[in-house]
């Protein structure tokens, strides 16, 4: 029976992270994978393999519409999708080899299999029939999460698909409906808009992007809605009825009322995710779940069970790789005997359709529910020069501070690069920043980082250029 000091089930970004500074840190550590490559859905079938189309499909759009204005002559670009696909392909399988190096580097074995806790101490790994017990000090569960379904629309992964299937359509559909207009389904619904789909948005609520802020949600919707964007808020699809031609799915407002029908091509659902701890066997082992199925625990990441542990897309917080990847380092570190710790006040969200819209801290709707009195800095990037001479003026920067202390209590960003700029957002909030401190950073000219600062000046009112 093999023993060790940490055994993480699971190898996403939270997974494959902690194994790495568990390892880091002296322990003998084993990850377990299900899967047939490392690297949990956002290698796979998640964040990555999207990127790649969202930066394919934005080349594709740009030649076909703005190189000429540019002074760059091409014919009209062609589209390719398998060799798209390839492309695609290409990058998973850079980054899951990318994985396998580490473990190898770090000496973490990689146990293939389902991963079932048995006990303390103890986990049951299970592939092809056959099954071994291994023995281990601690267990990290670091499963990750699964797409959540709509009741009464069945997900095929060909006309009705999930994000998955979404990201390896074989043709381009002419008419793509979205069920969800949050990150996941703007994302991918701009790929396939920007290769020739017609694509409706519907959105249970009266917003897309909930969680965002207010603000920067309504410009974006206004700046989708003339790239060519569709939305239906406030509605419900009720079902989708299949036939040889089109899919027709039922559409009710939200608050109740007549249905209408609409046909698609094809039905993207996406409606969030759920945690993923099928097969675990936690409530037979007493790991305790709460009411949304996440498994509970305590500031320090352990669970009910002790030596068990959790992080990631199954805990509660937002489901996001790099939050996970903090708590993954965090665990490790605690188990070590450190003092692991993750700031949640400080954990930055992007959307990386074109263009970007990130976002850190509070947002206006929060901090007047909490009743904190703050001041608002906002820089529109049309007065910012390196945006002009591109023309990529879209957006805004705006950061919230405390009216009292200037302290940074939040910052968003819509415009291109917006997933690069927050950073230094995120840096200033770490350390306790003031909008002054911000305003007072030499910022190079001409970068549209440069509307950060402005923004932190607006805060005093006094931005230059504006």
């Amino acid at each position: 029976m093999a023993t060790y000091d940490l055994v993480v089930i699971g190898t996403g970004p939270g997974g494959y992270v902690c194994a790495v500074r568990a390892s880091q840190l002296g322990m003998k550590v084993a990850v377990v994978e299900k899967n047939a490559t490392l690297g949990g859905t956002c290698l796979n079938v998640g964040c990555m393999p999207s990127k790649a189309l969202l930066h394919a499909s934005e080349m594709f759009e740009e030649a076909g519409h703005s190189f000429a204005k540019m002074g760059v002559s091409v014919s009209a670009p062609k589209l390719d999708l398998p060799a798209m696909m390839n492309f695609k392909q290409q990058g998973i399988d850079g980054n899951v080899k990318g994985v396998e190096f580490l473990m190898k580097k770090n000496k973490i074995d990689v146990l293939k299999g389902t991963g079932k806790i048995l006990g303390t101490g103890k986990v049951e790994v299970s592939a092809d029939g056959k099954s071994q017990v291994v023995e281990t000090k601690n267990i990290v569960i670091a499963t990750g999460s699964d797409i959540a379904r709509l009741k009464g629309i069945d997900i095929d992964e060909k006309r009705i698909v999930s994000s998955t299937g979404a990201l390896s359509l074989e043709k381009v559909p002419g008419r793509l409906l979205v069920i969800g207009a949050g990150v996941i389904g703007l994302e991918l619904g701009s790929v396939w808009r920007r290769l020739g789909s017609e694509v409706m948005v519907v959105e249970f609520l009266d917003r897309i992007l909930p969680g965002m802020d207010g603000e920067i949600a309504k410009q974006f919707q206004r700046i989708l809605e003339k790239q060519g964007f569709a939305f239906k808020l406030g509605s419900k699809v009720t079902g989708v009825e299949v036939n040889s031609k089109a899919l027709l799915a039922k559409i009710e407002p939200a608050s109740g009322g007549a249905a209408e029908t609409i046909e698609a091509d094809v039905v993207l659902v996406c409606i969030g995710r759920t945690p993923y701890t099928d097969g675990l066997g936690l409530k037979e082992a007493g790991v305790a779940l709460d009411s949304r199925g996440r498994v509970q625990i305590d500031p320090h990441f352990a669970t009910s069970l002790k030596g068990v542990y959790a992080i990631g897309d199954v805990v509660a917080g937002p489901m996001l790789a790099h939050k996970a990847e903090d708590e993954g380092v965090a665990v490790a570190e605690i188990i070590a005997g450190q003092a692991g710790h993750v700031n949640y006040d400080v954990i930055p969200g992007v959307v990386y359709t074109t263009p970007e819209v990130s976002s850190v801290g509070k947002t206006e709707e929060e901090l007047k529910q909490a009743g904190v009195a703050y001041t608002v800095g906002k820089f529109p990037f049309t007065a910012n020069g390196r945006s002009k001479v591109n023309q990529t003026t879209d957006g805004f920067v705006k950061i919230l501070a405390d009216s009292k202390t200037d302290r940074v209590l939040g910052v968003h960003i819509i415009g291109r690069e917006a997933g690069e700029m927050i950073h230094e957002a995120c840096v200033l909030m770490e350390f306790g920043g003031s909008a002054e401190d911000l305003a007072r950073t030499c910022h190079a000219h001409p970068t549209r980082s440069e509307a950060v600062k402005e923004a932190a000046l607006a805060v005093g009112r006094r931005a230059i250029h504006m």
